[in-house]
């Protein structure tokens, strides 16, 4: 119990819990509504979406890498990730079956790193899990923002949508998501197959053993009964 409250309290693991908490005031600054709330509900997710880099960053660097931070870093990822998808469909500022696409392709993968890690196995991120992740949440962000700003560079002013480069995005996330999602299926695959090829090699030669002792016995037999 000690060594567990330890890892709890580490660096790494406080920035990790900091994001679980900032999800109720999340929620609240997003419910809002308004152009000042939707700025600090953005603010909020973006800042959380750093954290998630800097806590395993930190984790490595510092050789914090605990089972406490396993378990909490995509718990916290997926709950905000949810929270955000969820209240965005509540105020309509994006399609529903994009949002449930997205949860779908989540569970999806979860189940599947489930299942290995049961067998013992471990599927490695690939490029297009972190495309996904960039794309999500930066639209995500930008729906958060949702409203027409108008930025000005002097000699020119440029007025931007938040809410359509926020869909764009998140339409290519979902591209990005189903592309790896099909990477861990045939990663999956693959160590299912190479785990089924060591199994059938070990129990060949477990049999050759048996073989062997059986023909040795045998001979020994025959020895000792000219």
């Amino acid at each position: 119990m000690a060594n567990l409250k330890k890892e709890f309290l580490n660096l790494p693991n406080i920035l990790t819990l900091a994001r679980i908490v900032a999800i109720p005031f999340f929620i609240v600054f997003t419910l809002s509504a308004d152009p000042r709330s939707s700025f600090w509900a953005a603010i909020i997710f973006g800042a959380a979406s750093a954290t998630d880099f800097l806590d395993g960053w930190l984790a490595r660097r510092q050789g914090l890498v605990t089972v406490a931070g396993k378990f909490l870093d995509p718990l916290a990822d997926k709950l905000i990730v949810m929270a955000a998808l969820v209240m965005l469909v509540r105020l309509g500022r994006v399609a529903s079956v994009l949002v449930i696409l997205l949860l779908a392709r989540e569970f999806i993968v979860t189940g599947l790193r489930t299942i290995a890690m049961s067998e013992g196995m471990v599927i490695a991120a690939g490029q297009g899990g972190k495309w996904k992740t960039m794309f999500q949440l930066t639209g995500i962000s930008f729906l958060l923002l949702h409203f027409t700003y108008t930025f000005d560079f002097g000699p020119f002013a440029l007025t931007a949508s938040c809410n359509k480069v926020g869909t764009w995005l998140l339409w290519m996330s979902l591209i990005a998501s189903v592309t790896s999602a099909v990477d861990y299926f045939k990663g999956f695959l693959d160590l299912m197959d190479k785990k089924e090829a060591q199994l059938a090699a070990a129990s060949n030669a477990f049999e050759a053993a048996k073989i062997d002792k059986i023909v040795e016995k045998n001979l020994d037999g025959a020895d000792r009964n000219p």
